[in-house]
């Protein structure tokens, strides 16, 4: 329930000629409660008008809209494109002004603003609909500002050096004020070129990176970027779908090394493949492992998709400190990669764990207990997705996941699980306080398959039985329920498991 102070926000902000005008008159302290009422009620001409007389140095949005339970801004479910381009114009609109005008601006302007903290903002999925901005789009826009800015600036000093002239014969003009960015960004192929440009130009609106994603660029491409950043301040860098290989990676680490708040390292299918062995690919191995280790706060290391069949001691040994977070999804990882886990530093330190896609029906059961049992005091966030588990390796396991004592997160989706075998999961698993969230599969027995198709096949969505399903989580529910478990979250749904975030455990 809103207080009545946010409610009378709401009222003014709603008014625009009359706020505009009002905003000379408000005291400073009720400016972050009229910015939340115009983000969330999608205000942008209001949110014009209070950017542009902001009286503190930090306009932060996780600050000003608080944070949703897991990881992102109670936005609903994405932020207004309107709300924070009107944000964004706002700020070069005040530069503009203060490029043109200085000594009037200083004189005049009740604005104070200096850092537009815009991190936390978007999901790292794509767009919902053209109303939403993604982290694609906010990138965009913030790198056309900068560059906007910058040749503002260039236009304003050519102007200035014909009318005014130091002894030097350069612009005497009194510079304006800076305004720095910090947000997430992410950059593909297509606005390789809009980003690169604006990192590398000075001017006064400069952009800072915390988390920075970068999909399907060439080595050359993301070497150009990564020496483009300002290393301090950068907390992740995750480079996808980029074909680096065992070699492109040994090329862009040594850019990381300057990186001394990088905690998350993510370089999922990069198209290394240790099992097929070429002349470098030793060599390869040990660059990598080399560079990993000289990188003294990693925290999170995702390597999903890469193929390290035995090679797990190898790439982590030189590691100076435990990791908290490590995936590996689909890595076609041995019996003894899942031991040297068990025995290594990070096993107890881990609070997340991805190992899906491997098969823990046969002989890879045993290791990943023993892994469990190593790491059972920390652990966090469990994914066994897509790991051929039935309902009796599922009891195999339920002993040491139910040690678990902090688990807050299952994933177990695309696990051939009866019914019977979720309703036993559920109910052992109760005695774990923290699980909030199972990703449970499809039931086996929720589908209707052709008889001339494979078991191996019955688990597409396209043979669910929708009728059976619904009975079936409706029934997991009132289990819930009358267990006193109501807080709890069972679904199928994997849009609900990619809320959840290294950072936010």
């Amino acid at each position: 329930m809103h207080s009545l102070l946010f409610l009378c926000a709401r009222r003014l902000v709603s008014h625009h000629p009359a706020a505009r005008r009002a905003l000379d008159l408000v005291p400073p302290q009720l400016f972050p409660v009229l910015f939340r009422a115009a983000f969330l009620d999608e205000r942008p001409l209001a949110l014009r008008d209070l950017v542009a007389t902001w009286p503190f140095p930090v306009l932060s949005f996780q600050r000003l809209l608080g944070r949703r339970r897991h990881r992102h801004l109670s936005l609903g479910e994405k932020a207004s494109k309107l709300c924070v381009q009107a944000v964004i114009l706002a700020v070069v609109a005040r530069l503009r002004r203060a490029l043109e005008e200085p000594s009037r601006d200083a004189s005049e302007s009740r604005c104070r603003l200096r850092v537009l903290d815009m991190t936390g903002l978007h999901d790292d999925d794509t767009d919902r609909g053209p109303e939403w901005m993604s982290l694609w789009s906010s990138t965009v826009a913030l790198a056309k500002a900068c560059l906007e800015v910058s040749k503002h600036q260039n236009e304003c000093l050519k102007r200035g050096s014909k009318r005014h002239k130091g002894p030097s014969g350069l612009s005497a003009a009194p510079q304006p004020f800076g305004v720095e960015i910090r947000a997430d960004l992410f950059v593909n192929a297509t606005s390789f070129g809009v980003l690169r440009d604006a990192l590398r130009t000075a001017g006064p609106l400069r952009l800072k990176c915390r988390d920075f994603h970068a999909e399907e660029l060439s080595l050359a491409g993301t070497v150009s970027l990564l020496e483009s950043l300002e290393p301090a301040g950068v907390r992740r860098v995750d480079l996808r779908f980029n074909n680096l290989g065992l070699p492109g990676l040994c090329a862009v680490l040594p850019h990381l090394a300057g990186f001394s708040d990088l905690l998350s390292l993510k370089l999922p299918y990069s198209n290394v493949n240790v099992r097929r062995l070429t002349a470098g690919t030793e060599a390869g191995l040990r660059g990598l492992a080399a560079q990993l280790g000289k990188l003294p706060r990693l925290k999170e290391l995702n390597l999903g998709s890469s193929r390290l069949s035995g090679k797990l001691r190898q790439l982590l040994g030189d590691l100076q400190a435990p990791l908290e977070s490590l995936e590996l999804a689909f890595c076609y990882l041995l019996p003894g990669d899942l031991a040297f886990l068990s025995q290594s530093l990070h096993a107890p330190a881990l609070k997340k764990l991805d190992l899906s896609g491997h098969d823990f029906s046969e002989n890879l059961l045993q290791p990943l207990q023993h892994l469990l049992e190593e790491a059972s005091a920390s652990l966090l966030h469990l994914d066994l997705m897509e790991c051929r588990l039935t309902d009796a390796c599922l009891e195999s396991l339920l002993p040491v996941l139910c040690r678990c004592s902090r688990l807050r997160c299952l994933g177990l989706f695309g696990n051939p699980l009866s019914t019977p075998g979720l309703k036993t999961l559920l109910r052992k698993t109760l005695l774990l306080p923290d699980l909030r969230l199972v990703v449970y599969p499809y039931p086996v027995d929720c589908y209707n398959p052709e008889p001339s198709r494979p078991p191996s096949a019955w688990l597409f969505q396209d043979a669910l039985d929708e009728e059976r399903f619904a009975a079936v989580d409706a029934e997991l529910c009132r289990m819930l329920a009358n267990s006193g478990r109501a807080d709890a979250v069972w679904t199928a749904s994997l849009c609900r498991h990619g809320a959840l975030d290294y950072f936010a455990l």
